[in-house]
């Protein structure tokens, strides 16, 4: 089933040159109108002239995140004022916020572009979405609503936190389909378990629609057999519009609409880009944004493209899971560790729960990384060998998986704090 079948299957030649023509155009506009734009072009010698193919892209500049902070909070806008209908704002944990304005057409391409995720996804008319993203700066709540509304579902904009009243309404309302991070959805198993609903049996829950923080295939599948839930990842920056694309049916990658988005990986260290198939970092153009334009942006997040073709029917190109971000890579006496990579070895060990937090330190000149780590009910134990040898196992996968020695401590169900909105993993105590 397709939201939009003429923009979802179109030929890739024609997509390509529909590229082309939206490029064009907006580079042409960007020049004449956007002095950051012209400044950052004129520096690389680049010309709209110079744009003869889609993949002349690659002759234009990047763009970073200091160039948001650094324009903060309205010059990097190409529209007057009283044109921006909406602001949305990042938290600005790692520097200054990051404002993002819509246009009233801005809205409608985000819009369209959840459209068609959802309508991937298997969800339309026939659902209720229970909505347990944020509402308000951050963009995940309202974009997610907006574009069950326009496939038809039913939406309950609950939001995060009160997780009993969430499960109560999930029962009472007959929710099929929810949207959040991984992690509050596996709080909410937890809580309803607590409270002896089975999701299975007490609920029609069926779709799961998860993303703002990464998870593995490997917590897919621990999600969907313990609960019977068809998960879905989503994909999407603040910077893009929020949360816009996710996998179909097929599970076989995150479609992007190719008139909406156009994607490139690249080398990090040599900027080089990279052919489909090899992994690098996620470089961005929106070919139709109004109020705030990107053009090559470098989001940091670590994926490949996939251009074999899909079953489900889709031309589009495909990125896969996002595996990790080029700068939340932590460096551990000269290892590169991913936060992913550690999460998928901890679930591996049975006894393992799902809540876990890594603390790095420097002593000196030495980095040290300790890894608290809860235990489930059943395995948890008095027996102080038993616990030994278990954080000894848990140890030597984690060295054997990301060639560094980790400090592991165990701690008790229910110990470690819970997250309602995206969860942080990652307390980094050192002074670089």
């Amino acid at each position: 089933m397709f939201w939009n079948p003429k923009m979802e299957c179109m030929p890739v030649e024609e997509m390509k040159k529909l590229q082309y023509e939206e490029l064009k155009s907006l580079v042409t506009k960007l020049y004449e109108s956007n002095q950051f734009y012209r400044a950052r072009m004129d520096s690389k010698g680049v010309k709209p002239e110079d744009i003869k193919c889609i993949e002349d892209i690659s002759k234009l500049p990047f763009m970073f995140k200091q160039d948001l902070r650094d324009n903060y909070p309205t010059k990097m806008f190409s529209v007057p004022n009283n044109q921006i209908v909406r602001y949305h704002v990042s938290s600005g944990t790692t520097g200054k916020p990051t404002l993002v304005g819509y246009t009233q057409n801005d809205l409608g391409y985000w819009t369209e572009a959840l459209a068609r995720s959802f309508t991937a996804a298997g969800i339309g008319p026939d659902d209720t979405l229970q909505v347990c993203y944020g509402y308000g700066l951050f963009t995940g709540g309202l974009g997610v609503h907006y574009g069950g509304e326009k496939v038809g579902a039913t939406v309950l904009p609950a939001g995060t936190g009160n997780s009993e009243r969430q499960i109560e309404l999930m029962q009472d309302l007959g929710v099929t389909a929810i949207a959040c991070t991984p992690s509050y959805l596996i709080h909410l198993l937890d809580v309803a378990k607590k409270m002896g609903v089975d999701i299975r049996k007490d609920t029609k829950l069926r779709k799961a629609i998860l993303g703002a923080e990464p998870w593995s295939e490997t917590m897919r599948k621990k999600i969907e057999s313990e609960s019977g839930i068809e998960t879905f990842d989503i994909y999407g920056t603040s910077e893009q519009a929020g949360p816009m694309f996710t996998e179909c049916e097929c599970h076989n990658g995150i479609h992007i609409p190719g008139d909406i988005m156009y994607v490139e990986v690249i080398d990090p260290e040599t900027e080089e880009v990279l052919p489909p198939g090899e992994k690098g970092e996620l470089v961005v153009t929106m070919l139709q944004k109004e109020a705030f334009p990107l053009i090559r942006y470098r989001i940091k997040d670590i994926t490949h493209i996939i251009t074999e073709p899909c079953p489900c029917g889709r031309t589009s190109p495909r990125i896969a899971r996002i595996t990790g971000r080029s700068d939340d890579m932590l460096i551990i006496r000269g290892i590169n560790v991913f936060p992913s990579q550690i999460e998928y070895t901890l679930l591996q060990i049975p006894e393992v729960g799902n809540q876990y937090m890594i603390y790095v330190t420097r002593e000196g000149a030495l980095d040290n990384m300790v890894l608290q780590v809860e235990i489930k009910p059943e395995a948890f134990s008095d027996n102080m060998e038993k616990m030994l040898k278990l954080r000894h196992n848990i140890e030597s996968a984690l060295k054997k998986y990301l060639n560094i020695a980790v400090t592991v401590e165990l701690k008790e169900p229910g110990e470690l704090p819970r997250f309602e909105g995206k969860a942080k993993r990652v307390i980094d105590k050192r002074v670089i």
